[in-house]
């Protein structure tokens, strides 16, 4: 396996890990959810889609879904409740088996939208680390459990309504989340499809062969070719273009090359060709360095999440202590 194969490989197994509890959701969804690996510069076929990196439209679509759903059914629940009743002044309309509204659609809420956060929770139990989905499955539960007892205890008072609520917020708070990992993963994708699938490497006699880009290797001399895709680091030995280098440095003009010049892997040439000294493969390149930001960025807890969990944890012991 290639320095570039072996580099590339291990950054593509990278967006499950994202914001603390995305590990969990990749063991809820383990079926639907699978992770190719990713080949910067072999096949290119593997790159050209969403199965370069985890896709997380799956997750997305299923957190959008159960919001929605769960969110029809929380109105009868909240129209319903006594107390919302009595804080807007109104009351709703009572016939037979109108008292078990509330507590009918509430059961459903509970097991439809809520049961991905109990999931969620038992990796979190197993290691011993109880944050964020602990601490809310907790507090569906508890909510749960207290306000069917009361159904029974005339004296007591039900929780059904802040029940619906808080799985609402916490549905559309998850699918929010997992569009912005599915735009950051596309970035990685759009990335990896910069990359090349061969090269043209010059042999010493001026003669050139066609290789796998895996292939090449520090002061190789390549061709670059009208049109085509840079496909690694180096220096310009000879000739004049004008490279396109908008998406990895956002600047809109092509920018002049000639000798003594450096390009970048994943850029594209222009109308001139040139001949290219190796000068970065595999992930010594810019673009995989970037790649890495990327993925480093995604993986990476911000100090408020981390602030959250320990507080979620804290709680938790707290409210069993």
């Amino acid at each position: 396996m290639s320095k570039m194969e072996h580099d590339h490989g291990k950054m593509s197994n990278h967006v499950d890990a994202h914001a603390g509890h995305d590990m969990n959701m990749q063991e809820m969804d383990a079926k639907a959810e699978g992770s190719s690996g990713h080949d910067m510069s072999g096949n290119h076929d593997e790159h050209k889609g969403d199965s370069a990196h985890v896709d997380h439209s799956g997750h997305e679509e299923m957190f959008r879904k159960k919001f929605w759903i769960s969110l029809v059914l929380s109105i009868p629940v909240l129209f319903f409740s006594p107390s919302i009743q009595s804080w807007l002044g109104y009351s709703a309309p009572e016939f037979p088996g109108s008292n078990w509204i509330t507590p009918v659609f509430s059961v459903i809420v509970f097991l439809y939208g809520g049961l991905p956060f109990l999931k969620m929770a038992v990796p979190e139990l197993k290691n011993r680390k109880p944050g964020m989905m602990t601490l809310i499955s907790l507090a569906i539960s508890v909510a749960f459990v207290y306000s069917v007892a009361a159904l029974f205890l005339p004296t007591s008072v039900s929780f059904f309504w802040e029940l619906v609520s808080l799985i609402d917020i916490m549905l559309l708070g998850h699918w929010i989340e997992m569009r912005s990992i599915r735009q950051a993963s596309g970035a990685l994708n759009e990335l990896a499809r910069l990359m090349p699938d061969t090269a043209e490497r010059i042999l010493p006699d001026g003669a050139t062969e066609t290789v796998a880009v895996s292939q090449l290797e520090n002061d190789d001399l390549v061709l670059i070719r009208p049109g085509t895709s840079v496909p690694a680091d180096g220096e310009v030995q000879e000739g004049e273009s004008d490279v396109n280098e908008a998406m990895l440095t956002g600047e809109s003009m092509p920018v002049k090359k000639q000798v003594g010049d450096k390009v970048i892997a994943g850029t594209i040439n222009g109308d001139g060709s040139l001949r290219v000294k190796i000068t970065a493969t595999g992930g010594e390149t810019a673009l995989a360095g970037i790649m890495r930001l990327v993925e480093q960025a995604q993986q990476s807890k911000s100090k408020t999440q981390v602030l959250a969990d320990k507080a979620a944890g804290w709680l938790f012991m707290w409210h069993w202590v």
